[in-house]
């Protein structure tokens, strides 16, 4: 044994500094991964709105959800990480906010900065996913430029405040009032489900949906199975959208909130959130669309403290959420008017509230490392900031596209359908080709 004290010093260092590396990569490739799992999420909004409508609308309500990813990846790059970064404590911008800014040194290839593109890379597929959340509500007739633009405006500004306020280690909401929402269902989900209902009532129902009496008529998709596979492919991202909830570091899992956590809590109340969502809200309608959409309020009414949750309560909360769910959705159809075409206020915007409530009665006590222990109060006063922030921006950058006339497609597109105007493709082109026709089918024959 010949090694000095200063060789066996050396090798140690070179360890800790391997490790460090290690860990660095790990959570680099971790995220890497939730990140192109959450891409399912967007597969699954385009399958589920293009099958729930009418086949002469069927590319258009897909497309809109192509061109508006398209759009807020670059927008969440100039503005979106930067007000992320720069609003916890309110509408003061914080120190070190200037590391989001587009022209820093943060913001490109950079060999000691190995964290700042992998988590633009995760809000920016959290931002598209609030984006979504719209698109489903306003299919068949909205325009394409005013949904893109609602759509940036949404994902790249309103839910990232949100997100900023109640989703972040200093946010003030945490901070102040003790708010805890592990799974986003308040900055993500409640935000982008108020949002939604202040497009809806500038953008009206569409044709036919309503009788001159006041009674519904209804509208179905043109394929059904398309919207089902969709939603599972949906449930399916969640698990991406979860994983990147939860913080990678060399001593454990953490929340948003720096709070210990593992990967098999999330595992539990995230599975038995699913089931509870799909059986609560099968026995409530008998309608496959909305034992599938069930899946997404179990998630959701269970998102806030799914680090906390024993999985029987996740079960029991989300079962009850897929049972309210459906009734809100007829209440606002019915009663209100409002034409959601795929339930999403309900969906995501009231489960959300639902899911911040329960966490203040279910959750109530426990801590959180910045501020209050998490109480009723303090869920509730939040929750109502995410409503506020949501609806108010909706309603009233729709309003204003509304009156410059980029709101809605004229009545002519809409009874003809959006993908003769819009599209210069046909979904379905041998629909129009009769069965037995013999004419070649190709130069060749």
């Amino acid at each position: 044994m010949n090694e000095t004290t200063p060789d066996i010093e050396a090798k140690i260092a070179a360890l800790e500094a391997a490790l460090g590396t290690v860990n660095t990569m790990n959570a680099e490739m971790f995220y890497w991964w939730c990140t192109a799992l959450m891409l399912a999420i967007h597969a699954g909004f385009l399958a589920y709105e293009m099958g729930a409508s009418r086949s002469k609308n069927a590319l258009a309500s897909g497309i809109k959800n192509l061109l508006a990813f398209a759009f807020l990846v670059p927008a969440f790059y100039y503005v979106g990480w930067w007000i992320y970064l720069a609003f916890p404590a309110g509408l003061t911008i914080a120190e070190g906010s200037s590391a989001g800014l587009p022209w820093s040194a943060n913001m490109g290839p950079n060999l000691t900065d190995q964290a700042s593109g992998i988590f633009y890379a995760a809000f920016t597929l959290f931002a598209a996913t609030t984006a979504s959340i719209m698109s489903g509500s306003v299919i068949e007739r909205i325009r394409m430029s005013g949904f893109t633009i609602l759509a940036v405006c949404l994902g790249s500004v309103v839910w990232v405040l949100g997100a900023s306020w109640g989703w972040h280690p200093s946010g003030w909401l945490t901070a102040k009032w003790g708010l805890h929402d592990v799974g986003a269902a308040g900055c993500v989900h409640t935000i982008a489900g108020f949002f939604t209902l202040g497009v809806l009532i500038n953008l009206g129902p569409r044709m036919g949906r309503y009788n001159a009496d006041g009674s519904l008529n209804e509208i179905p998709g043109h394929n059904m199975p398309m919207s089902l596979i969709g939603l599972m492919l949906i449930v399916m991202g969640f698990f991406g959208f979860l994983g990147g909830c939860i913080i990678y570091t060399p001593d454990g899992w953490l929340t948003i909130y720096n709070t210990p956590v593992t990967l098999s809590a999330f595992a539990f109340n995230t599975l038995m959130g699913v089931a509870g969502g799909m059986i609560g809200a099968y026995l409530m309608t008998r309608d496959p669309f909305w034992m599938m959409s069930g899946a997404l309020v179990g998630v959701i009414s269970s998102a806030p403290a799914l680090d906390l949750y024993y999985p029987g309560l996740a079960f029991l909360i989300s079962f009850l959420g897929g049972m309210i769910a459906p009734k809100v959705n007829d209440y606002l159809v019915m009663k209100l008017k409002i034409d959601d075409a795929v339930g999403a206020v309900a969906v995501h915007g009231v489960t959300g509230v639902y899911g911040l409530v329960m966490a203040g009665i279910f959750a109530s006590g426990y801590y959180n490392i910045e501020g209050p222990q998490i109480n009723l109060v303090g869920q509730i006063l939040s929750a109502a900031v995410f409503v506020v922030l949501g609806f108010v921006p909706g309603f009233g950058l729709s309003y204003v596209l509304k009156i410059f006339g980029l709101l809605r497609v004229g009545q002519g597109v809409e009874l003809a359908g959006l993908d003769r105007v819009e599209i210069p493709a046909k979904a379905y082109p041998e629909a129009a080709v009769p069965a037995f026709d013999l004419s070649p089918v190709s130069p060749a024959e």
